[in-house]
Parts: structure tokens; C-alpha cells; sequence
């Protein structure tokens, strides 16, 4: 189970530092959020059923972990906590490095609430609406209102940055 584990991880480990890159504006704590979300997914893996795609459920795993990371006050240590000498996970890093409009959009995007934000990334991936309320656990008719309201903001946000 944990060779098969570590394999999907590795496959699908851009998921995570795409998630780790949108709530986390310094690499500390991006490495941080991402030992945490693959902890969470480690403990989590048991329990998958299978019943959606495995990419589904790690976005979903990654978000809410992330989300529920900055609403802790105080972090305390997780006794399932994988260590280096369990697992091997390469990290192949993910380039932030990109074009001066898309790093005005990681700003305005960066003042978005914990949901605004997982919709804007799951979008962002070209996620369909069916998905995203999948993984977010919203009805998709909401993550539609929800994504034109997101928009609106963007733009705004973008606007101001200009002025």
C-alpha cells in the first residue's frame, strides 16, 4: 500500500503545489502545507473508495486541508506523521516563476476568501463545474454564481492594482 501510494503521489504531486502555491505566499510554508497535505492524504488513503477519479479526491483532501490549516490557531503534531525514513517523495518543485499579469492575478487572487480561492485553482485547471462542486462539496449551480461573482472581484482587484 505505500509503494502505491508514494507511485500516485509522485504522479499527481503538482496538484499539491499548486494548492500549497495559491494559500501560501513564502516557501516555508508552502513546504510546510505540502508535508501536511500528503500526512492528510496518507491518512485519508484507506479510506478511498474509488467511487471518483483519484485526482478528485487529492484536490479535495489538498483544499480542505489547506482551508482548515489557516483557520487553526494553534497547530499541534500529527501522531500519524509520515517521516523521510518512510517514504521517498521526490519533490520536482513547482516554477512560480511566470509573466508580471500572472503574478498581479496571484495577488488579486491571494486576497480571496479559503472557497474563492479553491474554485479559482480548480477553474484554473480547467476543472468542469460538476467538478469543482464535487470536490468542494457545493451544488453546482452555486459554484457558477459563486465563479461570475469571483470573476467580478478579480478584475476589480486587478484594476485597482493598475491605478
Amino acid at each position: 500500500m505505500e509503494k502505491e501510494f508514494i507511485e500516485i503521489i509522485q504522479k499527481n504531486q503538482g496538484i499539491i503545489h499548486k494548492v500549497c502555491n495559491i494559500y501560501c505566499d513564502v516557501q516555508e510554508d508552502r513546504n510546510d502545507l505540502f508535508q501536511e497535505i500528503v500526512a492528510q492524504l496518507w491518512k485519508s488513503y484507506p479510506s478511498f473508495r474509488k467511487e471518483s477519479k483519484f485526482s478528485t479526491w487529492m484536490y479535495r483532501v489538498a483544499l480542505n486541508t489547506a482551508i482548515t490549516s489557516f483557520k487553526k490557531t494553534k497547530r499541534r503534531p500529527d501522531q500519524n506523521r509520515l517521516t523521510s525514513d518512510n517514504y521517498q517523495i521526490v519533490d520536482e518543485g513547482y516554477n512560480t516563476e511566470t509573466e508580471d499579469n500572472i503574478k498581479q492575478l496571484h495577488r488579486a487572487v491571494a486576497q480571496l476568501t479559503g472557497i474563492e480561492k479553491s474554485i479559482v485553482l480548480l477553474y484554473f485547471e480547467n476543472k468542469k463545474y460538476e467538478e469543482i462542486a464535487e470536490i468542494t462539496g457545493i451544488t453546482q449551480n452555486y459554484v457558477r454564481v459563486k465563479m461570475n461573482r469571483i470573476k467580478k472581484k478579480l478584475k476589480k482587484l486587478m484594476t485597482e492594482e493598475e491605478e
